[in-house]
Protein backbone atom coordinates (compact mmCIF):
# COMPACT_ATOMS: atom_id res chain seq x y z
CA UNK A 1 0.00 0.00 0.00
CA UNK A 2 0.88 3.51 -1.03
CA UNK A 3 1.73 6.44 1.41
CA UNK A 4 -1.24 8.16 -0.36
CA UNK A 5 -3.37 5.00 -0.16
CA UNK A 6 -2.86 5.12 3.69
CA UNK A 7 -3.42 8.81 3.89
CA UNK A 8 -6.69 7.92 2.25
CA UNK A 9 -7.70 5.51 4.54
CA UNK A 10 -7.67 7.97 7.47
CA UNK A 11 -5.46 5.55 9.67
CA UNK A 12 -1.90 8.00 8.79
CA UNK A 13 -0.46 9.60 11.71
CA UNK A 14 0.55 12.44 9.99
CA UNK A 15 0.16 15.50 12.16
CA UNK A 16 0.92 15.85 16.53
CA UNK A 17 -2.38 16.28 17.61
CA UNK A 18 -3.27 12.57 15.82
CA UNK A 19 0.05 11.46 17.45
CA UNK A 20 -0.89 13.01 20.93
CA UNK A 21 -4.68 11.46 20.22
CA UNK A 22 -3.07 8.20 19.84
CA UNK A 23 -0.72 7.88 22.51
CA UNK A 24 -1.81 10.42 25.18
CA UNK A 25 -0.09 12.67 27.75
CA UNK A 26 3.20 11.27 29.38
CA UNK A 27 3.48 10.61 32.53
CA UNK A 28 5.00 12.57 35.16
CA UNK A 29 8.15 10.58 35.70
CA UNK A 30 8.40 10.19 32.36
CA UNK A 31 9.00 14.16 32.20
CA UNK A 32 10.89 14.58 35.34
CA UNK A 33 13.57 11.87 35.02
CA UNK A 34 15.09 14.13 31.93
CA UNK A 35 17.91 16.71 33.37
CA UNK A 36 20.00 19.06 31.07
CA UNK A 37 23.08 17.35 32.89
CA UNK A 38 25.23 14.25 34.07
CA UNK A 39 23.28 13.49 37.47
CA UNK A 40 25.21 11.10 39.49
CA UNK A 41 23.15 8.08 39.00
CA UNK A 42 22.83 8.60 35.27
CA UNK A 43 26.94 8.78 35.72
CA UNK A 44 27.05 5.27 37.67
CA UNK A 45 25.23 3.89 34.41
CA UNK A 46 27.51 5.38 31.91
CA UNK A 47 30.66 4.14 34.09
CA UNK A 48 28.95 0.59 33.72
CA UNK A 49 28.23 0.87 30.21
CA UNK A 50 30.20 -1.16 27.55
CA UNK A 51 28.22 -0.61 24.83
CA UNK A 52 26.48 2.63 23.23
CA UNK A 53 25.50 3.68 19.90
CA UNK A 54 26.24 7.21 18.75
CA UNK A 55 23.45 8.98 16.35
CA UNK A 56 25.03 11.80 13.67
CA UNK A 57 23.63 13.63 11.18
CA UNK A 58 25.29 15.45 8.17
CA UNK A 59 24.66 16.05 4.54
CA UNK A 60 24.39 12.39 3.34
CA UNK A 61 21.90 11.88 6.04
CA UNK A 62 21.29 10.09 9.30
CA UNK A 63 24.20 7.43 10.77
CA UNK A 64 24.10 5.06 13.97
CA UNK A 65 27.43 3.94 14.84
CA UNK A 66 28.22 0.80 17.33
CA UNK A 67 31.19 2.03 20.06
CA UNK A 68 32.38 -0.31 23.18
CA UNK A 69 35.49 -0.69 24.88
CA UNK A 70 35.35 -1.88 28.67
CA UNK A 71 32.74 -0.23 31.47
CA UNK A 72 33.61 3.21 31.74
CA UNK A 73 35.14 3.59 28.59
CA UNK A 74 32.70 7.00 28.09
CA UNK A 75 34.33 9.32 30.54
CA UNK A 76 32.41 12.02 32.49
CA UNK A 77 34.87 15.10 32.47
CA UNK A 78 32.19 16.88 34.41
CA UNK A 79 28.38 17.17 34.89
CA UNK A 80 28.08 18.58 31.27
CA UNK A 81 31.21 16.99 29.30
CA UNK A 82 31.39 13.49 28.42
CA UNK A 83 34.64 12.33 26.11
CA UNK A 84 34.27 9.31 24.22
CA UNK A 85 37.55 7.55 22.59
CA UNK A 86 37.43 7.33 18.79
CA UNK A 87 39.47 3.90 18.16
CA UNK A 88 40.70 2.43 15.05
CA UNK A 89 38.31 0.99 12.21
CA UNK A 90 37.48 0.85 8.68
CA UNK A 91 38.09 4.46 8.01
CA UNK A 92 35.08 5.23 6.89
CA UNK A 93 34.72 7.57 9.79
CA UNK A 94 31.11 8.25 8.46
CA UNK A 95 30.16 9.63 12.32
CA UNK A 96 32.99 12.22 12.40
CA UNK A 97 32.32 13.35 9.28
CA UNK A 98 28.85 14.35 10.31
CA UNK A 99 30.09 15.92 13.79
CA UNK A 100 32.35 18.12 11.25
CA UNK A 101 29.37 19.46 9.87
CA UNK A 102 26.50 19.29 11.96
CA UNK A 103 27.79 18.90 15.98
CA UNK A 104 24.04 17.35 17.26
CA UNK A 105 24.81 13.86 18.44
CA UNK A 106 22.93 11.25 20.43
CA UNK A 107 23.85 8.26 22.76
CA UNK A 108 21.94 5.52 24.01
CA UNK A 109 23.84 3.67 26.90
CA UNK A 110 23.65 -0.20 27.32
CA UNK A 111 24.82 -2.00 30.07
CA UNK A 112 24.73 -6.27 30.22
CA UNK A 113 22.37 -7.47 32.07
CA UNK A 114 20.52 -4.16 33.20
CA UNK A 115 17.16 -3.08 31.29
CA UNK A 116 17.05 0.23 31.56
CA UNK A 117 19.25 2.18 29.14
CA UNK A 118 20.34 5.82 29.64
CA UNK A 119 20.02 8.54 26.41
CA UNK A 120 22.13 11.46 25.92
CA UNK A 121 21.51 14.33 23.42
CA UNK A 122 24.02 17.02 22.84
CA UNK A 123 27.15 18.58 20.53
CA UNK A 124 30.00 16.95 20.03
CA UNK A 125 33.18 18.31 18.99
CA UNK A 126 36.70 16.19 17.74
CA UNK A 127 39.88 16.68 19.49
CA UNK A 128 43.39 15.62 19.18
CA UNK A 129 44.55 17.64 22.17
CA UNK A 130 47.50 15.30 24.05
CA UNK A 131 45.63 15.44 28.09
CA UNK A 132 42.66 13.86 26.39
CA UNK A 133 44.11 11.68 24.07
CA UNK A 134 46.41 9.98 27.16
CA UNK A 135 43.09 9.31 29.33
CA UNK A 136 42.01 6.66 26.46
CA UNK A 137 45.72 4.71 26.39
CA UNK A 138 45.00 0.94 25.96
CA UNK A 139 48.18 -1.54 25.77
CA UNK A 140 50.86 1.62 24.97
CA UNK A 141 47.53 2.51 22.12
CA UNK A 142 46.24 5.56 22.49
CA UNK A 143 42.60 7.06 20.22
CA UNK A 144 42.69 7.89 16.83
CA UNK A 145 41.12 10.93 18.03
CA UNK A 146 38.66 12.02 20.83
CA UNK A 147 34.80 13.03 20.72
CA UNK A 148 34.01 15.43 23.34
CA UNK A 149 30.33 15.93 24.04
CA UNK A 150 28.29 18.62 25.42
CA UNK A 151 25.61 17.84 27.01
CA UNK A 152 21.73 19.05 26.41
CA UNK A 153 19.81 16.60 27.92
CA UNK A 154 20.32 13.01 29.98
CA UNK A 155 17.25 10.75 30.90
CA UNK A 156 16.75 7.00 31.48
CA UNK A 157 14.67 4.84 29.10
CA UNK A 158 12.64 1.76 30.90
CA UNK A 159 13.51 -1.44 30.32
CA UNK A 160 10.33 -2.51 28.45
CA UNK A 161 12.33 -3.10 24.87
CA UNK A 162 14.68 -5.16 26.35
CA UNK A 163 12.39 -7.00 27.90
CA UNK A 164 10.48 -7.62 24.92
CA UNK A 165 13.69 -8.55 23.02
CA UNK A 166 15.04 -10.92 25.53
CA UNK A 167 18.10 -9.07 24.78
CA UNK A 168 20.27 -10.39 27.46
CA UNK A 169 18.61 -13.65 28.13
CA UNK A 170 20.84 -16.53 27.55
CA UNK A 171 22.60 -17.94 24.24
CA UNK A 172 23.19 -21.59 23.48
CA UNK A 173 26.97 -21.78 22.68
CA UNK A 174 26.32 -23.90 20.57
CA UNK A 175 23.55 -22.66 18.75
CA UNK A 176 24.21 -22.26 15.26
CA UNK A 177 24.94 -18.66 14.00
CA UNK A 178 21.30 -17.29 13.04
CA UNK A 179 22.94 -15.18 10.02
CA UNK A 180 25.43 -14.75 7.45
CA UNK A 181 28.80 -14.73 8.61
CA UNK A 182 30.74 -11.42 7.26
CA UNK A 183 32.68 -12.89 4.17
CA UNK A 184 29.13 -14.43 2.94
CA UNK A 185 27.48 -10.96 3.37
CA UNK A 186 30.39 -9.40 1.32
CA UNK A 187 30.61 -12.20 -1.33
CA UNK A 188 26.28 -11.87 -1.85
CA UNK A 189 27.03 -8.30 -2.37
CA UNK A 190 30.44 -8.46 -4.77
CA UNK A 191 30.26 -12.36 -6.31
CA UNK A 192 33.89 -11.27 -6.80
CA UNK A 193 34.77 -10.93 -3.31
CA UNK A 194 36.90 -13.75 -1.62
CA UNK A 195 34.33 -14.23 1.66
CA UNK A 196 35.62 -17.24 2.76
CA UNK A 197 39.06 -16.60 2.90
CA UNK A 198 37.83 -13.27 4.99
CA UNK A 199 35.92 -14.85 7.38
CA UNK A 200 39.26 -16.79 7.65
CA UNK A 201 41.39 -14.27 8.42
CA UNK A 202 38.93 -12.26 10.44
CA UNK A 203 39.23 -13.46 14.28
CA UNK A 204 43.13 -12.58 14.05
CA UNK A 205 42.83 -9.31 12.52
CA UNK A 206 40.30 -8.46 14.87
CA UNK A 207 42.29 -9.71 18.13
CA UNK A 208 45.43 -7.90 16.48
CA UNK A 209 43.98 -4.55 15.47
CA UNK A 210 41.41 -4.08 17.99
CA UNK A 211 43.37 -0.97 19.57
Amino acid sequence: MTAAAIAETGHSIDTLARLEALFGTPGEASLSKEVPYVHPSYRAMIEASPFAVLATTGPGGLDASPRGDPPGFVQVLDERTLLLPERRGNNRVDSLRNIVADPRVALLFLIPGVGETLRVNGRASITTAPDLMERFVVGGQPPKCVVRIAVDTVYFQCARAILRSRLWGPVDPAAPRPVPTPGAILSAISQSFDGAAYDQALPERQRTTLY
